[in-house]
């Protein structure tokens, strides 16, 4: 897979560099950020090549400011690796059919900041991608992804761990006026259907972000970091829970 841009380059370098095959670079196009990367493959002993700018385009046809790197698939880590974490403080996120690869990137870049771990379902979700790694800003490598066969165990089996499950939905209670200091796991639907009927059945309890007037839904990215903000401020700022270690 060929990853662009500086961020997620670094962010591959950084976290598994084991995992990066080459380092492309823009043939005319020196500046320290690249000049840094160049630095970083030689010292992982990663091959640099410098090429012109219509072959960076072939590769990577969205933005790449004049980098890529090829780079083995990023793995999905264990359920039991994304939901452990200090009794009182995790949080995860269980994404039920978010299928559009720019929304899963900006839920991870959200989700990176805000220190929650990420579930997806192994059918009808956005793959690991490249424009996935993009849209993160390099997140992807920062932020526990697990993925699940039976999104109703699942729903059970972080329940029996501890968790308390909510669902987002526009008929759930302002989101503000909820208890969420305990262990959180978020359940957040796509943007069209919202969430399927039997994961609003596993939840505890579902909650809303009030809307004015006719302002009609938002973007399940929006959602996601308004409603993680708003769970990391009861529980008194950021955390880690959701943050992979170098």
């Amino acid at each position: 897979m060929v990853i662009a841009g500086f961020h997620p380059v670094r962010e591959a370098f950084e976290r598994r560099p084991k995992s990066v095959e080459a380092l492309f670079l823009q043939r005319g196009r020196r500046d320290s950020r690249m000049a840094d990367l160049e630095a970083l493959a030689r010292r992982h002993d990663i091959p640099v090549r410098i090429v012109p700018r219509e072959e960076l385009d072939r590769m990577a046809p969205r933005a790449h400011n004049g980098v890529a790197a090829r780079i083995a698939i990023r793995v999905y880590d264990e359920l039991g690796i994304c939901l452990a974490g200090e009794k009182g403080s995790r949080l995860a996120l269980f994404l039920d059919e978010v299928t559009d690869p720019g929304n899963l990137g900006a839920i991870l870049r959200s989700a990176a900041a805000l220190g929650a771990a990420v579930v997806v379902p192994e059918r009808h979700a956005a793959p690991l991608s490249d424009v996935v790694f993009k849209a993160s800003a390099g997140a992807v490598e920062r932020v526990r992804i697990g993925r699940v066969g039976n999104a109703s165990r699942f729903l059970k089996d972080a329940k029996d761990a501890g968790f308390w499950v909510f669902g987002a939905d526009a008929s759930g209670d302002p989101v503000s006026t909820v208890d969420l200091t305990g262990d959180v796991l978020l359940c957040l639907g796509s943007e069209g259907e919202g969430l399927r009927r039997l994961t609003r059945e596993g939840c505890d309890r579902l909650v809303s972000i009030p809307m004015a007037g006719a302002a009609g839904s938002l973007n399940v990215s929006v959602a996601a970091g308004i409603f993680l903000y708003e769970i990391r401020r009861q529980k008194g700022g950021a955390g880690s829970a959701g943050t992979k270690m170098a």
